[in-house]
């Protein structure tokens, strides 16, 4: 059992969830800029729900915290999708581009 749960829990798209959804492979098509913007958006997204999540918290609003923490992680889940699949595109460019 314990194999199991190691070799679950060594797949990307467990440790990611948001590798697993179909538009991903969409945002794969984006050019580097595009990509790199994106990114950009996420991360200020998870910044900004993080410091939400904690004043939410410090206020003791618990429903909110728990709220706009899921925000954090799956902007930052999603900023670390994009440049997995950008840095995977400029390894086979890359790959490509010798062979």
């Amino acid at each position: 059992m314990k194999a199991l749960m190691e070799d679950r829990s060594a797949r990307a798209e467990v440790r990611n969830p948001v590798l697993a959804l179909p538009a991903m492979h969409r945002l794969a098509e984006l050019s580097e800029e595009e990509s790199g913007a994106v990114i950009a958006v996420m991360l200020d997204l998870k910044a900004d729900a993080a410091e939400r999540a904690q004043e939410c918290w410090r206020r003791h609003k618990g429903p909110m915290a728990a709220y706009w923490k899921a925000v954090s992680v799956y902007a930052g889940h999603t900023a670390k999708a994009l440049r997995r699949l950008s840095a995977l595109r400029a390894q086979s460019t890359g790959e490509n581009d010798r062979g």
